[in-house]
C-alpha cells in the first residue's frame, strides 16, 4: 500500500524538494531542532527552543542521538554473529534516547554524562562485535564516531558537526525526512520502553529491533539501496516495534496495579499537607504512595498521572486524594499555587518559576539546571518539605471526572456497546486525544467534541483529555443506555486499549477495524505522539486527522504518501463541526 502511494507521487513535486532537506535552516544558527510541534513558526527552533532547551543542550542532544546509532550498528552486528548484547546496553539506548525526547532533560551536564557513557557502551559492542568476527573497515563512519571530550562544550561541539544540517547535506529530501521521522518514532517508543522497563517489563526482540532501526539510520540517507520507500518502511517499523512496547506496558501496568475500573476522580482540594506528581510514571507514584502513608501528607496528581485513579493499586490508597490542574502546558500557573512539593516522574517539564523552582524535583531521565533531582525513588525530603508548608487549608465541593475505561473494562460491557451500534443508539466512536499544547487552533479538539452529537461515543487519552473532560454539551450517557459518552482510556500509551477495543469490536462485528464506526482525531506535539502515529499506521488504520498542524520535518511529498496511502489529514482548526458531521455520516 504504502510503496504503491510512493510510486504514485509526482515526479516533479520529488524533483522540487530534492533540494537539501535544512535548506531553510538559516546560515549561522545557533542551533536547528525541528522535532516537534511547537517549532518556531512552525519551522525550526534555530537560536533556542521554544521548549527552552538552550543551544548547548540541543547540540548534545544531537551528538547522543549520533552515539546512539552507533550502538545499534554495533549491537545489531553482535546479534548476527550469534552473540548476545548485554541487558545493560539496550536499557542505556532506551533510557538516553529517552532523555533527548521533548520536555524531558533540558541539563547539557546531564546530556555529557550519556555522551560518555555512550562512548564506553559502543567501545565495548564494537570490540564484542570484532572479535565475533565483524569488520570496522565495513562499518559506517557513524558507526566510530564519537565526541573527543566529553564535558558538556565539547560533546555540543561535536553535535554541531552532526547535527541537523550537517547530516542532511547532499541528501535528498524526502528520504532524510522519512529518516527523522523515524529518529523521532524511536525516540518515543523508546519513552515507553522506559515505562514498562520500570514497571517490571522489558523484551530482548524489542531492544533488537530498535538496535537494528538505529544500525540501518547509521548508514545514512545517501546508503546504498536507502529511498523514500524503504526509509518510509523503517518509520512503519518503528510503529510495528511501538504496538509491542504499548502491550508490554500495558501488560506491566496491569500486572502490578490491576486493571482500570472506572472511577471518579475529585477535582477539589482536601485539607491538608500535600505533594503532587506530574508525568507518566505509575510506579514512582506507588512509591511515594507508600513513603507518605500514615504521614498526614495527601498525595495529588497532575496531567497525564491523572488515570492511576482508575488503577485498584493505586486508588487504596485513601491519602490519594484527587487530581490537581490540567495539561503539562499550564504547570507555571499552576504549579506556583500549589502549596507542596512537586515531582515531575517524566515529561513533560517546562522552566520551573522562581515561585515553586525550590519545591520541583526531577527523577529518572528528566533534567533541569540546578534542579533537585531523586535518586532511588528516596522522596524523604520531599515529604519533609510538604509537612514544613502549609498546604490546602480547606476541603472544596467535590467536582469530579471519570476515568478507568481501559480495554478490559470497556470489553467487560462489549455486548451493551454492540447492542447499542445494532439499535442505532451508538452510531459512532470518536477517538479525541493525544498531546496537549499552547496553540489555539487546539481548540479544534474541543470544538470537535462539543459539536458531536449525542450518538457519538467519545474516547479520550492521553493530556488531550483536557479538551474533552467535562466540556461536552448534551447528554451525559449515550441515549437509552449505560454508556458514558465520555470514556477516558487513560495515558497517551494507553493508544494501545483503543486499538485492543477496535480490534476487539471488529472481531465481534466479522469487519475490518477501518469498516467500524470509528473515527480518530488525535493532538500531537512530542515524539510519543509520532510513535503512536506510526503504530496506527503500521497496523493499517485510516482516515486519521492529526493537528493542530502538519511536523516541520515533513516534505510535501511524504505527506502525499501518507495522504494516498493512509487518508491522512491535517485538521482545519475552522473546520471541527464540518468534521464532526463528517464523521457521524461515515
Amino acid at each position: 500500500m504504502l510503496a504503491r502511494a510512493v510510486r504514485t507521487a509526482s515526479a516533479t513535486a520529488v524533483r522540487a524538494t530534492r533540494a537539501a532537506a535544512m535548506s531553510t535552516v538559516p546560515e549561522g544558527s545557533a542551533m536547528a531542532c525541528m522535532q516537534c510541534e511547537q517549532t518556531e513558526n512552525g519551522t525550526g527552533c534555530f537560536s533556542v527552543g521554544v521548549c527552552g532547551k538552550d543551544a548547548t543542550t540541543a547540540a548534545a542532544q544531537d551528538a547522543l542521538v549520533h552515539q546512539l546509532k552507533a550502538i545499534g550498528y554495533w549491537a545489531t552486528a553482535l546479534r548476527e554473529a550469534g552473540k548476545e548484547v548485554p541487558v545493560s546496553a539496550s536499557e542505556f539506548t532506551i533510557r538516553s534516547a529517552f532523555s533527548t525526547l521533548t520536555n524531558v532533560n533540558f541539563d547539557a551536564d546531564a546530556i555529557a554524562n550519556f555522551s560518555k557513557e555512550a562512548e564506553a557502551v559502543r567501545a565495548s559492542l564494537q570490540a564484542a562485535a570484532e572479535a565475533a568476527g565483524a569488520k570496522a573497515e565495513d562499518a559506517p563512519a557513524t558507526a566510530t564516531w564519537s565526541p573527543s571530550a566529553f564535558d558538556k562544550d565539547s560533546v555540543a561541539t561535536a553535535g554541531h558537526a552532526v547535527g541537523l544540517e550537517a547530516r542532511s547535506a547532499g541528501a535528498d529530501a524526502d528520504v532524510f525526512a522519512a529518516q527523522e521521522m523515524a529518529v523521532y518514532g524511536l525516540k518515543g517508543a523508546a519513552a515507553y520502553a522506559c515505562h514498562a522497563l520500570e514497571a517490571g517489563k522489558s523484551s530482548e526482540e524489542v531492544y533488537a529491533r530498535l538496535h537494528k532501526v538505529l544500525a540501518t539510520l547509521a548508514a545514512g540517507p545517501n546508503a546504498s539501496g536507502v529511498d523514500l520507500g524503504s526509509s518510509l518502511g523503517l518509520a512503519l517499523e518503528v510503529g510495528a516495534v511501538n504496538v509491542n512496547v504499548m502491550a508490554m506496558l500495558d501488560q506491566g501496568h496491569t500486572e502490578k496495579f490491576g486493571s482500570p475500573v472506572p472511577t471518579p476522580v475529585n477535582h477539589a482540594r482536601t485539607a491538608g499537607k500535600a505533594i503532587l506528581v506530574s508525568g507518566h510514571d505509575l510506579v514512582d507514584l506507588e512509591a511515594l504512595l507508600q513513603q507518605t502513608e500514615g504521614t498526614g501528607v495527601n498525595v495529588y496528581t497532575h496531567g497525564e498521572m491523572l488515570p492511576a485513579h482508575g488503577y485498584p493499586g493505586l486508588k487504596k490508597y485513601s491519602h490519594l486524594v484527587g487530581h490537581y490542574g490540567g495539561p503539562w502546558n499550564l504547570q507555571k500557573f499552576e504549579f506556583r499555587r500549589f502549596p507542596g512539593p512537586i515531582l515531575m516522574t517524566t515529561n513533560c517539564i517546562m522552566e520551573p518559576q522562581t515561585a515553586y523552582a525550590d519545591r520541583i524535583y526531577t527523577a529518572n531521565e528528566v533534567g533541569w539546571p540546578s534542579t533537585q533531582h531523586v535518586t532511588g525513588r528516596d522522596y524523604s525530603k520531599l515529604i519533609e518539605q510538604a509537612k514544613a508548608m502549609e498546604g490546602f487549608p480547606e476541603t472544596e465541593p467535590e467536582k469530579t471526572t471519570l476515568t478507568g475505561f481501559g480495554h478490559s473494562a470497556v470489553m467487560s460491557v462489549a455486548g451493551d456497546v454492540l447492542k447499542a451500534i445494532e439499535d442505532g443508539n451508538l452510531k459512532q466512536l470518536v477517538l479525541i486525544g493525544g498531546c496537549d499544547g499552547f496553540e489555539g487552533e487546539r481548540s479544534y479538539f474541543t470544538k470537535l467534541a462539543q459539536a458531536l452529537p449525542d450518538e457519538a461515543a467519545i474516547l479520550t487519552l492521553g493530556c488531550g483529555k483536557f479538551r474533552v473532560l467535562n466540556k461536552t454539551s448534551g447528554s451525559a450517557v449515550i441515549p437509552n443506555t449505560g454508556i458514558p459518552r465520555v470514556l477516558d482510556m487513560g495515558q497517551c500509551n494507553d493508544a494501545y486499549s483503543a486499538v485492543h477495543v477496535a480490534t476487539e469490536l471488529a472481531g465481534a462485528l466479522k469487519c475490518g477495524v477501518n469498516d467500524l464506526p470509528l473515527s480518530l482525531a488525535l493532538s500531537w506535539l512530542e515524539q510519543k505522539a509520532v510513535a503512536v502515529l506510526l503504530s496506527l499506521l503500521h497496523l493499517g488504520v485510516k482516515g486519521i486527522r492529526v493537528g493542530p498542524s502538519a511536523p516541520a520535518f515533513v516534505t510535501p511529498n511524504i505527506y502525499k504518501a501518507l495522504q494516498d496511502g493512509f487518508d491522512l489529514k491535517v485538521v482545519d482548526a475552522d473546520a471541527a463541526e464540518a468534521d464532526a458531521a463528517e464523521m457521524m455520516r461515515a
